[in-house]
């Protein structure tokens, strides 16, 4: 498990991943840092509930993305491995910046009401149990394209249980399951 990073800075690093007009995938990862699998994790689940999420193609990208760091997790790799047509994929720097600037003030208020609570939900074994949901989160992220904007509902369980994973804050655990049955319940009311 890695220190408690401010969400703050995390969003920093990656508007400023790229001086040019494009932002790859690859330039984000590189800000982050290549064994910091939650922050890798945390920003597309951020980004899928951004704005940008209305992108065609972004929400599977984000969701493939989370999926791929989460399986490296749960298996305790020792830094990360995107295949190459990942890396390579890019957005406008402009739109990543419009992006992050809308994450500031959520990032900012989530770095100020963290503490270290409920520390069994962020420790094995639980802590596999929530890296198992993140995957499974991330692999339905590319089915729900198909209607526009449900993919934020995922990202945003992914958002509180990699939040809660690095600030080692249970809370966060124990919302994203709330938001996780919640999703789930909404699902089976529309399917009956």
């Amino acid at each position: 498990m890695t220190d408690h990073i401010s969400i703050t800075d995390l969003v920093e690093r990656v508007s400023h991943a790229s001086d040019g007009d494009q932002t790859s995938v690859a330039q984000i990862v590189q800000a982050l840092g290549q064994t910091s699998f939650l922050p890798n994790m945390m920003i597309p689940a951020l980004a899928v509930v951004s704005p940008l999420s209305g992108v065609p193609l972004f929400s599977s990208i984000c969701g493939l993305t989370i999926a791929l760091v989460a399986m490296q997790m749960v298996i305790q790799r020792d830094h990360i491995w995107l295949p190459d047509f990942l890396m390579r994929k890019h957005l406008s720097t402009q739109r990543v910046r419009k992006a992050t600037d809308w994450m500031k003030k959520p990032a900012r208020f989530l770095d100020r009401i963290t503490k270290e609570r409920l520390r069994l939900l962020v420790h094995r074994p639980f802590l596999w149990v929530t890296q198992l949901i993140c995957l499974l989160c991330g692999l339905t992220m590319p089915l729900l394209e198909l209607v526009p904007f449900t993919s934020s509902l995922m990202g945003v369980v992914v958002c509180l249980f990699a939040f809660g994973m690095l600030a080692r804050d249970g809370l966060f655990t124990l919302l994203g399951l709330g938001a996780l049955g919640g999703v789930g319940w909404a699902a089976m009311r529309l399917i009956t």
